[in-house]
């Protein structure tokens, strides 16, 4: 099974960076260190975040106490979305894990502008379309696939080889802790699994760097 693809926005005729700084009111840059939280679970809904750079962390934590990553997005993609569906308060939580600088839109002036630019609007309706398939996939993963080729796909798209582009991609070396919530799995799995992927051959990680070979594809691709 090869990796997913996900929908870029910035790959389309319309770039929604130059379109989102036609609105004039509700919206600001907002600069986030690197751990930082950009809004917590229960928070108020009152906004949607375009990533102009930086990569950020969705995490839900259940009423146990128990913390899920959902996804890990970069530039060029929104969340907090959930605000225009009449979500009042926050699902989930958004963490920067690096240094980012975000446009945040207030609800009111993002539902204007969708309303007003009917082009942009099939533009963000079909990004959703596209990351709620995304999700859908992963959690036909937990089901059906193995923790070693949940493990590949999640690095693979990590490391963008849902784009055409370099046969190796270096990338922020993300917590075995965060793959195995991603994958969900234990860390003890996750470190089995990359010492392997290393000595195949597959990656190699050390400091604060993670590369990826594309002959991490044959894990996916095996059945």
């Amino acid at each position: 099974m090869a990796p997913r693809t996900n929908f870029a926005l910035k790959q389309c005729d319309i770039d929604p960076r130059q379109f989102l700084a036609t609105i004039s009111e509700g919206r600001k840059v907002v600069a986030v260190p690197k751990k930082q939280t950009i809004f917590a679970q229960g928070d108020a809904a009152d906004a949607v975040f375009y990533i102009r750079a930086g990569k950020v962390r969705l995490t839900v934590v259940s009423k146990v106490g128990k913390e899920a990553t959902l996804a890990i997005l970069r530039e060029g993609e929104f969340f907090g979305e959930g605000s225009l569906a009449g979500q009042a308060l926050r699902m989930g939580s958004a963490t920067a894990m690096t240094d980012c600088e975000l446009l945040r839109i207030n609800k009111k002036e993002m539902t204007l502008a969708l309303h007003r630019e009917h082009e942009f609007s099939d533009l963000f309706a079909a990004y959703l379309l596209a990351m709620n398939i995304r999700y859908e996939e992963d959690l036909v993963d937990q089901f059906f696939d193995s923790s070693e080729k949940r493990l590949a796909r999640i690095l693979l798209l990590l490391a963008h080889f849902d784009k055409e582009g370099a046969p190796e991609t270096v990338i922020l070396n993300i917590s075995q802790e965060t793959l195995a919530e991603m994958i969900g799995t234990t860390r003890s799995r996750v470190s089995f699994f990359m010492d392997r992927f290393r000595k195949l051959g597959f990656l190699d990680y050390g400091g604060s760097v993670l590369q990826i070979h594309s002959s991490l594809l044959n894990v996916v691709l095996h059945d």
